[in-house]
């Protein structure tokens, strides 16, 4: 089968609906010239690994991920079937491993005294550090040497490897670090340096990889101080299988893998995620510059054109032309699945009228979906809109958190907002109630209110 890739995988994940790390992860790990001998890949490679924000997740019902998007360029470069596992934990991972069930960790596992008898490291080799988080000012005020974090007050996740770090760190200086600690159960990484960035707390620190993909949607963060020695990791295969670790490493080693590995690094660890930037003012009575589209389509579905105009003011910044990171088009930013799945195509969703018809037919399908979930109409608009930002996927997660821990799941605000926001933390997307994993919570919880601000401001307009 001519590039072709059958994905056989053990969770029905088309229910979800339609950089350069710190580090070199440019690496191939062990011996990239080593023959595999007379052993041929198998027909299905069976790959685990992990939701992460680096490694596997789904957005806007499309899996994706460096890890996973790179054993999937692996599978269709070798014309072979791709089944994926998703283990709850790197131990599991290891064990599955072990006792046969996968052929493949695609994920970071440490190379480490830890896994040197349980695994064989291959593939692309990640080399991380932990580095200080700390807000982009003028050279001179920047801190640049451990030594300046005497008297500066430094916020870690409590009983975490970062907690550990610094506390080392103001042992080896003499003390007088001020070291606060929050709760993993409220708090994770990613809130802490969105903090840092909103100015809520000075700094704070994490691994490089971490740092170097939320660097992507806070410009305005500096991470370039180091404060640990490095730590590798890779791929990795199982000893009695190091013939396989040689063939993904020899794979990777020619120069099409390389090119897919280049463009995958800048994807996930340098494009920026921003939304587009600039300021809107409204012209006279006029929401949007296309306004007549916007509500001859909307009248035609039953969808309040402002809200929608809304949306495209959030998605695109009413660009016709922008593509996101994620590959995301046109004014209402469809995902080409999205757009497949409407009978459209990547191309087609650049024009603005099949844009918003196209956007309209997914809220549509998105409010059908919610309807049992969230009786009354207009609090069900905020649900709708949340799920075409982030897929259902993870608002049917989110409504069932809200459920489990006491909160209204029928209402948003201060409710599925906020179990939307645990989403990105461990102790939540592992919870048994949720089945889509990691998800960026934040950005959806701040989807929803900046297209409502919009909205809010659009209403008393003509």
């Amino acid at each position: 089968m001519k590039n072709g890739l059958k994905i056989l995988a053990p969770i029905t994940l088309v229910l979800c609906l339609a950089t350069l790390y710190s580090c070199s992860r440019n690496g191939v790990s062990g011996n990239t010239t080593s023959a595999a001998g007379n052993h041929l890949l198998p027909d299905t490679l069976k790959v685990v690994t992990l939701y992460s924000p680096e490694a596997y997740f789904i957005y806007k019902g499309q899996e994706m991920g460096y890890d996973y998007e790179l054993v999937t360029s692996l599978a269709v470069d070798k014309d072979i079937a791709l089944k994926i596992e998703i283990a709850p934990t790197l131990s599991r991972a290891v064990e599955m491993l072990d006792s046969g069930l996968v052929d493949l960790i695609a994920y970071e596992v440490p190379i480490t005294a830890e896994y040197k008898d349980n695994v064989v490291a291959c593939g692309p080799e990640t080399v991380t550090t932990q580095v200080l988080v700390q807000p982009k000012k003028g050279e001179a005020e920047l801190i640049d040497d451990v030594t300046d974090l005497v008297g500066k007050d430094v916020y870690v996740e409590a009983d975490s490897k970062y907690e550990a770090r610094i506390r080392n760190l103001n042992d080896e200086l003499g003390g007088g670090i001020n070291i606060h600690t929050v709760s993993r159960d409220t708090m994770i990484t990613e809130d802490l340096i969105a903090m840092v960035s909103e100015g809520s707390i000075p700094l704070t620190i994490v691994d490089s990889d971490i740092a170097r993909i939320n660097k992507t949607y806070y410009n305005d963060l500096d991470i370039t101080l180091p404060l640990s020695f490095e730590q590798r990791a890779a791929w990795a295969v199982a000893p009695d299988r190091a013939w396989l670790g040689d063939s993904i490493n020899a794979w990777l080693n020619s120069d099409k893998p390389r090119e897919e590995q280049a463009m995958l690094l800048k994807r996930y660890f340098e494009m920026s995620k921003n939304e587009p930037g600039g300021r809107y003012a409204f012209n006279g009575s006029r929401v949007t510059p296309f306004d007549h589209l916007f509500k001859q389509y909307a009248a035609n579905y039953g969808w309040d054109w402002k809200l929608l105009a809304s949306q495209a003011y959030v998605e695109s910044k009413f660009d016709s032309t922008a593509v996101s990171w994620a590959g995301a088009r046109g004014l209402m930013q469809i995902m080409p699945k999205t757009a497949k799945g409407y009978g459209q195509t990547a191309k087609s969703v650049m024009k603005n009228d099949v844009a918003i018809e196209t956007a309209l037919k997914l809220l549509k399908d998105l409010d059908k979906q919610l309807a049992a979930k969230v009786l009354d109409e207009n609090e069900r608009k905020k649900f709708v809109i949340a799920a075409y930002n982030s897929g259902i996927a993870h608002v049917y997660d989110a409504i069932n958190l809200a459920k489990k821990y006491g909160l209204n799941p029928q209402k948003w605000d201060n409710n599925v907002a906020k179990a939307i926001l645990w989403k990105s933390n461990p102790r939540y997307y592992k919870d048994p109630v949720v089945k889509y994993g990691y998800s960026r919570g934040r950005e959806t919880f701040d989807y929803v209110n900046r297209v409502y601000r919009f909205y809010n401001k659009a209403r008393i307009k003509a």
